[in-house]
């Protein structure tokens, strides 16, 4: 079994290979099949079954796992993660891997399509530099993003200094797919 260290490089070229083979389709029909409706079966479940309470326990554990920084907030109608820290985009970086163009657009590739089934929307952003913010809420909750700062404190990364950096935000709001996106 490889570990997420060692899996991130392959995964990244993995992404690069589809779309110079079949474009950003195939790329994104691998993130939603491959992953969201194949490989994350039991995220799926956690959510579809137990809502916010599904997500805690599941990203409680995964990001755990890949020794994430990250600090997680949850009520009874938002779940949010604040990514200090992204083990697998700090990994490319670290090591000057850059073959697929968006490496973070994945998250929202396979989570969007995953969270939509389960009934549930994403307001998100990331920076392109290991750093990344997620607010998950019900379909049916019209509720804007959080003021940085607002939903979980100190802990928000919209609050560090190195949050704007001068790479573009790519921006999501009330969002399921990779490609509903503002750059910023």
């Amino acid at each position: 079994m490889l570990g997420s260290y060692d899996f991130c490089g392959h995964y990244e070229w993995t992404f690069e290979w589809f779309r110079a083979r079949g474009g950003e389709p195939l790329v994104r029909e691998y993130w939603s099949e491959a992953i969201a409706k194949d490989s994350q079966t039991h995220a799926a479940a956690l959510i579809g079954t137990k809502g916010i309470a599904g997500m805690k326990e599941y990203w409680g554990h995964t990001l755990a796992e890949e020794a994430a920084g990250y600090h997680c907030t949850a009520t009874e109608k938002v779940f949010r993660i604040d990514m200090h820290e992204c083990p697998s985009k700090g990994f490319l970086i670290r090591n000057g891997l850059e073959q697929y163009h968006d490496y973070c657009d994945h998250c929202m590739g396979w989570i969007g399509p995953l969270l939509q089934r389960t009934g549930f929307v994403v307001d998100h952003q990331h920076n392109h530099c290991g750093k990344c913010w997620w607010e998950i809420r019900a379909a049916s909750d019209a509720t804007p993003p959080s003021e940085p700062g607002r939903l979980s404190g100190e802990n928000d990364v919209r609050l560090r200094a190195d949050w704007k950096q001068p790479t573009p935000l790519d921006t999501y709001r009330r969002a399921n797919d990779p490609d509903d996106k503002k750059i910023m």
